[in-house]
């Protein structure tokens, strides 16, 4: 039998007693995208959202949350973060700046809290997933709990 996964991300849910629903995928590395992802655990794409890590010129690491079928504007996302301009890491730099890899990457337990923005369509869901912190796992959360417990803003960012 195989030992359930249990993430930082997961540990830190329990810790704070929030319930989630862990979702498990098979990985595809040729295809990491989330649209592939949504389709694999058979929810619509803006219920499933990405991770995405970027800096700002004035605020440093910001975190954003979109669906998997948008991309991000990132005039919109400096001006919600109070930056002239953002710009995404390079994969080569997420593990070191939050302790996920590129299809794993979870706004919740990286190794520091950075400022989180989650696109306006998280609104449309009582529950939303996003990355459990590995490949092959999203965590199906409530929408308004995700939000508060990463001290999230919900504003424009496609």
């Amino acid at each position: 039998m195989a030992k359930p996964i249990k993430t930082n991300a997961m540990r830190m849910l329990d810790k704070a007693k929030i319930p989630f629903e862990p979702i498990l995928y098979t990985v595809d590395e040729n295809d990491l995208s989330g649209i592939h992802i949504a389709d694999q655990v058979g929810l619509p794409y803006d219920m499933v959202f990405k991770t995405l890590v970027a800096r700002g010129d004035k605020t440093g690491p910001v975190v954003f949350c979109i669906p998997v079928h948008l991309e991000i504007d990132l005039k919109k996302a400096a001006v919600a973060t109070k930056n002239k301009k953002v710009e995404m890491i390079a994969v080569k730099d997420l593990l070191n700046l939050t302790g996920y890899i590129r299809g794993g990457c979870s706004p919740i337990g990286m190794k520091k809290q950075f400022p989180t923005f989650f696109h306006t369509e998280a609104e449309n869901h009582e529950k939303i997933t996003v990355s459990a912190g590995i490949k092959g796992c999203q965590l199906l959360i409530d929408r308004k709990t995700l939000i508060e417990f990463v001290g999230g803003t919900v504003c424009d960012l496609c």
